[in-house]
């Protein structure tokens, strides 16, 4: 990033001399190049542009079926009600001017981070584009392609195209993330000085903008994927592919946006937690200064990072989940339809495509149901925050019942089971159930207002040990419930599907997987108004850093305080939402993957001996990657945040009159150091999860070539994804819950619990948060993405290990 001149050097005059105005950190403000080719059209042209657009994707929808109209209609619809809230939210006065300042350093910041690590990570994508396609040229087609008259140079030309599509889509969707964060937290600032409310009402619809942008994104770009290929192959025409194999062709759209959300997240993750920690080992510490406080160097980086990791890198992460778990639930449905010969299968492929549309619609109205009634603002009781984020999330699942019923009825039923609609509802219904019941779990945990988080607390009061103790077996013990739930989710699913009478020709049961699919749908139908409430945390946070810096009363900071507790527990309880719904779309995609296989090898892949020596050494690789992968997340973290510890300490020292308000601190240096070590760090974990599926099926092919085992690097691939699902799983879920425990441990003590802040128990916290910082933000988010990029690699690459 560019800085002005006067920032670099720190040569800015006194505070005393402008006590609350900042220094312009603005560079070129920078567009993405898309838009700025969008902008320079005539206004006329681009109407006529859109409309042509809009017209030829219906006229593709339509020859393909009516339910993909549908879709495209809730999906254009969701657009123009986002549109609709982004100028709702950038209608809110940015208040005084030296808000605005800070709020555009962190804009500056956050723009300029994105822009060099998506350059970064777009060149990557085009050299992995590269190798699939030299991969796909030389290998296998399966003999429905054969069939069709799909050679291996349309097999590839799909595939590359499908994975940079969902690339593309998924950075996008972290832009829009990191977009509307940038310029809600400065309008959330603004309103907290009137109201808590208000405040709440703006963050909330901020992030329903980019919730409903990027879950629309996830559904429409599958459809109009699935829609394209159904008119350019001629599928269901005589000689064509059947229906039932076209998802097969739609898992590079997955893998991609499994590889920009693994490297979004882990670069994000990197940058935010690193100056974090930095910022507060020296500033809170060190220095007895308050978080956020305009004295601390790295505080401008700190809020920055809250955008780049919380806010870009959860708005790839979701899409991805969304992306993956659509795609694999649409190849089950593809293959049970096979089997079972029903007569019009289109409804249970399309089916999870409806199930997010009206996804949408309920979040919308969850959304909306939060309004910013009066209430006393900073004179009286200001009304929980969590408890109004509760209620329009009840709305939404009472919404998400409704509409799932109706789905199964309109596309489920079927003459040859007629009551095989209602199984499926209600393994939707088990899916809804346990996305509340995580939702709940993890905030018993991480929610100060109950036991765990207190006695964490109460732990800091006899030192630091004994913090990182406590603070450890609580994220230990967190992962038992979570792992009950899921196992009860995935059999309760299973069985229901098992007995909904879908029987194959030789009559035995075929629908407990597809139950398992539609149970992770469920799951997953509230997903706008989850992705809502992430969104919200960070936005919260920002605000509050900004009322710190800009000097605000007391009052407004106890605003920003509230909402900033609550969002650390709604980012809290999203990261267990989505590890769910990570663990339930993995098993889907392992499942998926054993179908190809079969597919490919033409001849059954229906399970995985561990009495095999090789196979059980696949299962230890897969764990082992879990390990590895995260300790390298973690030291990246570490080491760049040495690096800002050491440059805020050289400040401070270099510069004394920082602590007095003599001298301004060189906030640009600290946004530089971490940029440059989060792009450098995020390499070597990134690769690692993307070389040692392949590296590992190869291997044992050849092993097995030798040995006479010809399906050897299959079964290994399989056991390596499995184990490290599992392991996978628990890992996140006690990184997740033990860091949000120990911010929130934090926070209480912050209230005025225990001594409050600057006593040896608010050290020994911050002590405890820092600890948690990398588990929370960067280790454990990037674990529930690595899971679902092995699945979409082992599904992506599965005639190679063949």
């Amino acid at each position: 990033m560019v800085m002005d001149e006067d920032l670099e050097g720190g040569n800015l005059g006194s505070y005393q001399d402008r006590p609350r105005t900042f220094p312009s950190m603005r560079s070129k403000a920078y567009t993405p190049w898309i838009f700025r080719v969008l902008l320079g059209i005539n206004s006329r042209v681009l109407f006529v542009i859109l409309l042509l657009g809009l017209g030829a994707v219906f006229y593709v929808g339509a020859r393909t079926s009516p339910i993909i109209v549908f879709v495209f209609s809730v999906c254009i619809f969701s657009f123009l009600l986002s549109i609709y809230l982004t100028k709702w939210v950038l209608a809110k006065d940015e208040g005084p001017p030296e808000m605005v300042q800070i709020s555009e350093a962190i804009r500056d910041g956050a723009e300029g981070f994105f822009r060099t690590q998506y350059g970064t990570i777009s060149k990557m994508a085009f050299l992995l584009a590269l190798i699939i396609l030299c991969i796909y040229l030389f290998r296998d087609i399966t003999p429905q392609q054969e069939a069709s008259g799909i050679g291996r140079s349309t097999s590839a030309c799909i595939t590359v195209a499908a994975f940079l599509l969902g690339a593309l889509c998924s950075g996008a969707a972290g832009y829009v993330g990191m977009w509307v964060s940038v310029r809600a937290n400065v309008r959330v600032s603004s309103a907290a000085r009137r109201s808590a409310r208000e405040a709440l009402q703006i963050a909330v619809r901020a992030g329903g903008f980019s919730a409903m942008v990027v879950v629309g994104m996830a559904v429409i770009g599958i459809a109009i994927l699935y829609a394209t290929f159904y008119v350019w192959l001629g599928v269901d025409t005589p000689g064509g592919m059947k229906v039932t194999d076209l998802p097969l062709l739609l898992v590079g759209y997955g893998f991609g946006a499994s590889f920009v959300a693994l490297f979004a997240q882990l670069g994000g993750g990197i940058y935010t937690k690193a100056a974090d920690v930095g910022a507060d080992l020296v500033g809170k510490v060190e220095q007895g200064i308050p978080e956020d406080d305009p004295r601390n160097p790295a505080v401008i980086a700190d809020l920055v990072g809250d955008n780049v990791g919380d806010c870009a890198a959860r708005g790839a992460d979701l899409f991805e989940s969304i992306a993956a778990e659509i795609i694999s639930a649409m190849i089950l449905g593809g293959t049970m339809a096979r089997r079972c010969k029903i007569e019009d299968p289109t409804g249970f492929i399309l089916f999870p495509l409806v199930v997010h549309s009206f996804d949408l619609v309920i979040s919308s109205v969850g959304i909306f149901s939060i309004r910013g009634t009066r209430d006393s603002g900073a004179k009286g009781p200001i009304e929980d925050p969590m408890a109004i984020l509760q209620k329009g999330y009840s709305i939404t699942i009472v919404l998400a019942v409704l509409t799932f019923g109706l789905s199964t009825r309109w596309l489920l039923y079927t003459e040859q089971a007629p009551s095989a609609w209602f199984n499926f509802a209600l393994c939707g219904l088990v899916g809804i159930i346990t996305a509340y019941v995580f939702v709940r779990i993890t905030k018993y945990y991480t929610d100060y207002k109950h036991e765990p988080v207190r006695s964490l607390a109460l732990s800091s009061s006899t030192g630091h040990g004994t913090n990182i103790i406590a603070g450890v077996s609580l994220g230990l013990e967190s992962t038992a419930l979570p792992v009950l739930v899921i196992s009860v989710a995935i059999i309760s699913a299973f069985w229901l599907g098992q007995t909904s009478g879908l029987v194959d020709e030789t009559g035995k049961p075929t629908g407990g997987l597809f139950g398992t699919a539609v149970a992770t749908m469920g799951m997953l139908s509230t997903a706008a108004y989850v992705l809502t409430m992430d969104m919200f945390g960070p936005i919260a946070d920002n605000a509050g850093g900004i009322v710190e810096m800009s000097q605000q009363p007391e009052s407004v900071r106890e605003i920003t305080d509230l909402l900033d507790a609550v969002g650390n527990t709604t980012k809290a309880t999203t990261k267990g939402f989505a590890i769910g719904s990570a663990a339930l779309a993995s098993f889907l995609l392992f499942s998926a993957y054993m179908d190809e296989v079969s597919t490919f090898a033409r001849v059954p892949f229906t399970e995985v001996d561990i009495a095999i020596p090789e196979v059980f050494v696949g299962g230890l690789l897969g764990s082992m990657l879990i390990y590895l992968f995260s300790a390298w997340a973690c030291s990246a973290v570490g080491r760049t945040a040495q690096e800002v510890v050491k440059e805020v300490r050289r400040q401070f020292i270099e510069r004394p009159g920082i602590m007095d308000y003599q001298e301004k601190p060189d906030y640009g240096r600290c946004v530089a150091i971490v940029a440059s070590a989060s792009l450098r760090e995020m390499i070597k974990p990134g690769a690692l999860a993307i070389i040692s599926p392949i590296a590992v099926g190869l291997l044992f092919r050849i092993l097995g070539y030798y040995t006479g085992q010809p399906l050897l690097g299959a079964k290994v691939v399989a056991s390596m994804l499995m184990f490290a699902t599992v392991s996978g799983i628990l890992m996140a879920l006690f990184l997740n819950t033990a860091g949000g425990a120990w911010d929130n441990a934090k926070k209480y003590i912050e209230t005025g619990a225990l001594g409050g802040k600057g006593s040896e128990s608010h050290k020994a916290a911050i002590t405890g948060d820092t600890v948690g910082d990398p588990f929370k933000d960067t280790a454990g988010p990037s674990i529930h993405v690595l899971i679902k990029m092995l699945a979409t690699i082992t599904l992506v690459m599965a005639p190679v290990f063949l």
